[in-house]
């Protein structure tokens, strides 16, 4: 990295923007007079190197290096050099990909610095990194060799000249870090300190108290978890009280529901006794149509006249439970009007009381208040006369005060009465200009104000459609939550039954044979007939083994249908038909099956009464178990099997066959093991979604009702806000009008002027009050004046008397606003009485309503059926004329049917209303359930632990736990809560732990110190053996390239560097020489000459130990003559090539040897800088070179 261009703006004597091009990458000469810059150009390079001892380059503050200190309008110094880094190789850490680094740095008058580098604002520590990674360390700089360096090598002592070769080794970076490491230790042993002692003397004190707090705080948790523990008891025992309390009053409740049970029972006997009747009217009509061999016609229409007649007798018992509880809700809406009357008279009743009660308080308040202001008046009047004053000047000043306030009451009335008039007056006169225009208006506005009300009515009457219609969205979110449920559970059993529906065994498939094909005629396979009872559960190994393969026989009707499956059925696996009428069973006789129960008592059963079917698939059944016994046990089975009056086969719960020809298998479980219970697994899963999914149907239903009602309820409501927003609008559109604000001018005019003539009625009042109080005023002061002790006297005994009776008053008017205030409550509560009156009286009219909604639709049903039935007898009459032979054993059926309707209709009513007394009931219950419910809904632990209430050995034990010793131990236990509750401190939990950390964190922070504190040690041992071998490799190398630059610039010469006599390379070097041949004891045996060259060679063998992309020397050949100067310019190009050199000196032997030269002129207080070619003269009276490689 060499320098490329210098740019001096601001700095030191370059006041101007100065740029300096054109360096050569290894020689380059600057040379000027005294004082014309030359030197500032190396405090420029050494100030953007980033230099922080000043006094380097001549200046004590960063101040000093602006122009004139900043005195002459130039406030910031500027120095800028771009360095050529095309060699990768030896490029700044992190700046490889730059062929040209721009580095700035800028100070600013008060002292601020800043760094650019390439054009981006960086860190001094960045811009040091940047030149110290290139051995550009200007704060240790072996680069730069001033005037007084070679003096100083010159007089340094061995352990001086170790210290260069040190710093040419780099060991002297080991050293400093030795010297960081040391004082990093001294910090860690006082660390160390520091936190023994935070440990002893703070954090294991104050954790002690934390403790000692901990085992208090834990102590009262220990008190609250017992004073939980037997609220808990307390709660529960109460809890269960009510819990019993509502139990026996539901004792009741359920005694009516058995009542209603009964009731039910007996109409379930009623309708089957119906059914029996009915059965025995079709058999008498058979026997009829038998008899007489009428045609099907006639059985026809009696089918449809006892259809109709039933029909008939169900809708009139619905109409008779119908009025029944229309009659019921009509007593209870004539009971809830007549309570209705009651409250109505006593709220007015109550309001009259009130009004007449708040007239008599506001009269008796208002004499209170005159009679305190007159008594008031008159003890200020006495105190007036009582006091020092004179008579007469006593006299004057209370009566006189009295008679001036009177007076200025009646002037004031005056100018009210006055001014009254003449705001009358106008008032009149705007009045009588208005009202014309005003009865024009009214007529014009006529129209517009009937559009209002119609509107309005309209409006109102949408309001009264919207709150009668009984629609509730949360009833519909309900019902889809649930439908939503009922759905899930559809789809899990309608899984359940396809899963154990695909059984291969059982899956029988077919086509239908024929178009229409009737499928009932398949009754399904023997397996799927079967109904399996729970209590013979045990037996359906022994079943299954009974049946065999008949099992998955199929069941048909006849064996047309059989043949029709078999040809045309497109069956997929060979299978078994039975055909009902054709098959033949052979049962065991009852006499071998009662020998083998007497053998094997409760031991042995028929295998076909162990199941149940269908009576029409019976056949089947006794051909498949009817031949066969099961028995409880193998010993039993042998028993019946072989004796020889039973002779059947027989098998064991276990599925093991004895057969009477002598054969016995078994041992294993059957292939078909399970299947029955499968098949009524699957029954079940078939029932509960079946079950399911006619809820599901239901709630479909419910939910198009509402959704119908919601339907009306949006629609009636957007024609609500339309009507609304036209009435506002018709509203805006008539207060606006011209014509409204005339009619609304004049009423307002008008009540102005009513206003005005009552305010004058007062004012006259008062005016001839105030007059009639100056009248009396004035003769009680001539009556003062002839007796003033009698008047005084007199004044005494009315104020006494005045307020006592000022205090009985005041009692009265009390006792009175308590009254007012009573009844005021009293009314408000009977206004609430009669808003949930009214809310019950139009719940009953709603059920009414749908009550009579549901009797008319019956009525109508009633009618046709009634129509139907007329027209069907006329047409049945013409048929059976013949037939008169049965009507009177028909009519006494029916005059039975009739007399069993009529008491299925009385028990329905009776159930009605024993519903309705239940109803009742629950409703008082009701209110006892919200004791529990809201103990359930304060103390949520009651739901899951309510079952333990009272359980003996268990938490809730009130046996063994006395509810009544335990009320008496928590309030002990809640006295000593509260007092231990001000002492203990409730975060010391929270607080210990984060001590407790603390002390963990401190013990940690302890071992690692003392950790890191060895490391240290370790380091610093490795740090020295390192350092003597780099100094050992240093000083080896250095020696022979000293006396190599010896011997060059001062032939058959030579130098070296060796350890002081008897001690070792770490206590020193000093320089030994040798001239011609002979080594010299001391260096002041050699000339001043001789002695420079010495000090240049060691520093040159220094440099180029280490080289670094840039040198300056300055003025290093001041005590040489010129061919030492000249031999001294000829090695630096030889030995360094790749650096650039600066070297100032004052002998033209250096700078001739330079590529490029500079000249520094001092013009007009600024230096100037002029590049000079290698062929033009130089004639300046001295030179300074500077090199740099």
């Amino acid at each position: 990295m060499r320098i490329e261009e210098i740019v001096i703006e601001g700095f030191k004597s370059y006041a101007v923007r100065t740029h300096i091009s054109g360096w050569d990458s290894s020689f380059n000469a600057i040379t000027g007079l005294n004082g014309s810059g030359k030197s500032n150009i190396l405090d420029a390079i050494c100030f953007v190197l980033g230099i922080t001892n000043l006094s380097q380059v001549r200046a004590n503050n960063m101040q000093d290096l602006i122009y004139k200190r900043g005195q002459a309008g130039v406030n910031k110094a500027s120095v800028t050099i771009t360095f050529n880094n095309e060699d990768r190789n030896n490029s700044p850490v992190g700046f490889e990909q730059y062929k040209k680094i721009s580095v700035t740095r800028q100070v600013i008058m008060g002292g601020q610095s800043k760094y650019m580098v390439n054009g981006t604002r960086t860190q001094q520590q960045n811009v040091g990194n940047l030149f110290q990674s290139v051995q550009l360390n200007i704060n240790n700089p072996h680069f730069l060799i001033m005037q007084g360096r070679i003096t100083k090598v010159l007089n340094m002592k061995p352990p001086e000249i170790l210290a260069m070769i040190e710093e040419a080794a780099g060991t002297r970076m080991f050293e400093e870090r030795k010297e960081r490491a040391l004082k990093t230790l001294a910090k860690k042993e006082k660390k160390v300190e520091e936190i023994t002692n935070l440990l002893n003397e703070e954090i294991e004190p104050k954790l002690e108290k934390l403790r000692n707090e901990k085992r208090a705080y834990l102590e009262y948790q220990k008190t609250q978890t017992e004073i939980e523990r037997l609220s808990r008891i307390v709660i529960a025992y109460e809890y269960t009280k009510n819990q019993e309390n509502l139990n026996n009053s539901g004792a009741e409740v359920e005694a009516k529901k058995n009542k209603i049970q009964e009731s039910e029972t007996f109409c379930e006997r009623l309708k089957e006794e119906l059914a029996y009747l009915e059965e025995d009217i079709k058999q008498t009509i058979s026997k009829k149509e038998k008899e007489l061999g009428k045609s099907d016609n006639i059985k026809e229409l009696e089918n449809n006249v006892t259809e109709y007649s039933n029909q008939l007798v169900r809708i009139n018992t619905k109409c008779d439970l119908n009025k029944a509880s229309i009659d019921e809700e009509m007593k209870n809406k004539s009971f809830l009007l007549s309570n209705k009357a009651e409250i109505n008279q006593a709220l007015v009743h109550k309001t009259e009381e009130s009004k007449k009660l708040e007239i008599q308080f506001e009269e008796i308040k208002r004499i209170h208040d005159e009679k305190s202001v007159q008594v008031r008046k008159a003890d200020e009047l006495l105190q007036t006369l009582s006091t020092g004053l004179s008579a007469e000047e006593g006299h004057e000043y209370g009566y006189m005060e009295q008679l001036q306030e009177a007076r200025n009451n009646a002037s004031h009335a005056l100018t009210e009465i006055e001014q009254s008039k003449i705001r009358m007056s106008h008032l009149k006169k705007d009045l009588k200009e208005k009202e014309p225009l005003a009865k024009k208006a009214q007529i014009t506005s006529q129209e517009l104000s009937m559009t209002y009300e119609s509107t309005k009515k309209s409006a109102q009457d949408l309001m009264r459609t919207l709150s009668n219609i009984n629609w509730d969205p949360s009833k519909k979110e309900s019902l889809l939550n649930k439908n939503s449920i009922i759905q899930k559970k559809i789809q899990e059993f309608t899984e359940k039954c396809e899963s154990l529906s695909n059984l291969s065994s059982i899956n029988f498939q077919y086509c239908d044979p024929t178009p229409n094909f009737d499928r009932s005629k398949v009754k399904g396979l023997v397996a799927e007939l079967i109904q399996l009872n729970p209590q013979h559960m045990q037996c359906s190994t022994a079943l299954e083994v009974c049946a065999g393969g008949r099992l998955y026989n199929v069941v048909v009707e006849n064996d047309k249908v059989g043949n029709q499956l078999l040809d045309r059925g497109r069956l997929r696996k060979r299978v078994t038909i039975i055909p009902l009428n054709k098959i033949q069973s052979f049962m065991i006789s009852a006499e071998r099956l009662a020998r083998a129960k007497r053998i094997a008592p409760e031991k042995v059963n028929l295998a076909l009464t162990l199941i149940g079917y269908d009576s029409e698939v019976a056949p089947a059944m006794e051909y498949v178990f009817g031949n066969t016994l099961i028995c409880a046990d193998a010993a039993t089975a042998k028993h019946v099997t072989f004796d020889r009056n039973i002779r059947a086969k027989s098998v064991t719960l276990e599925g093991d066959v004895y057969d009477p020809a002598g054969t016995l298998h078994g041992g294993s479980r059957p292939s078909s093991a399970g299947i029955l219970l499968k098949l009524q697994t699957l029954k079940g899963y078939k029932q509960q979604l079946k079950n399911y999914q006619e809820e599901f149907d239901n709630l479909n239903a419910e939910i198009q009702s509402i959704q119908r009602i919601e339907d009306e309820y949006n629609q009636i409501k957007q024609q609500l806000e339309l009507k609304t927003h036209e009435v506002t609008l018709l509203e805006q559109q008539i207060n606006s009008s011209s014509e409204s604000q005339i009619i609304h001018s004049v009423e307002n005019t008008k009540s102005q002027i009513i206003e005005l003539e009552n305010i004058i009625e007062t004012a006259k009042g008062k005016r001839k009050s105030a007059l009639d109080s100056c009248q009396r005023i004035e003769n009680e002061m001539k009556e003062f004046k002839n007796n003033r002790d009698s008047k005084l006297k007199d004044l005494e005994k009315s104020v006494f008397q005045g307020k006592s009776e000022i205090a009985q008053s005041n009692q009265v008017v009390m006792n009175m606003e308590r009254n007012v205030k009573t009844l005021y409550l009293e009314i408000k509560q009977l206004e609430e009485d009669l808003l949930n009156v009214n809310e019950e009286i139009d719940n009953v009219d709603n059920n009414i309503r749908q009550l009579s909604e549901d009797d008319e639709s019956l009525r109508n049903e009633l009618d046709r059926f009634k129509s139907l039935l007329h027209k069907t007898q006329t047409e049945l009459e013409k048929e059976r004329d013949v037939l008169s032979a049965f009507d009177g054993e028909i009519a006494e059926i029916q005059i039975v049917i009739k007399t069993k309707t009529a008491q299925m209709t009385e028990t329905q009513l009776e159930m009605s209303k024993i519903n309705h007394e239940v109803e009742n009931l629950q409703r008082d219950m009701n209110a006892s359930q919200q004791v529990i419910l809201q103990m359930e809904s304060e103390h949520t632990w009651i739901l899951n632990q309510k079952h333990h209430f009272g359980k003996p050995s268990t938490a809730y034990d009130f046996i063994n736990q006395n509810p009544n010793e335990c009320k008496k131990m928590l309030r002990q236990l809640e006295m000593n809560r509260n007092n231990m509750r001000k002492q203990i401190n409730a975060k010391v939990m929270n607080m210990i732990d984060s001590v407790e950390k603390k002390e963990a964190s401190l013990k940690q922070m302890l071992t690692t110190v003392k950790k890191d504190k060895k490391k240290i040690e370790v380091t610093i041992v490795s740090l020295d053996d390192y350092k003597k071998d780099a100094l050992q490799k240093t000083w080896k190398k250095v020696s022979e390239d000293f006396g190599a630059i010896f011997s060059e610039l001062l032939p058959n010469s030579f130098a070296k560097l060796q350890p002081p006599e008897g001690q070792d390379l770490m206590k020193g070097l000093e320089v030994k020489v040798s001239l011609g041949g002979v080594w010299k004891q001391s260096l002041s045996e050699l000339s001043g000459g001789q002695r420079s060259l010495i000090a240049l060679s060691l520093i040159l063998s220094l440099l180029q130990f280490k080289p670094a992309p840039m040198y300056i020397l300055d003025e290093v050949d001041a005590a040489l003559d010129l061919s030492h100067t000249q031999n001294i310019g000829q090695l630096l190009r030889t030995r360094f090539k790749g650096s650039q050199f600066i070297v100032v000196s004052l002998k033209d032997g250096m700078f001739n040897n330079a590529n490029v030269l500079f000249r520094t002129r001092f013009r007009d207080g600024t230096s100037v800088v002029e590049k000079k070619d290698e062929t033009e003269p130089f004639n300046q009276g001295f030179l300074i070179v500077i090199c740099i490689g």
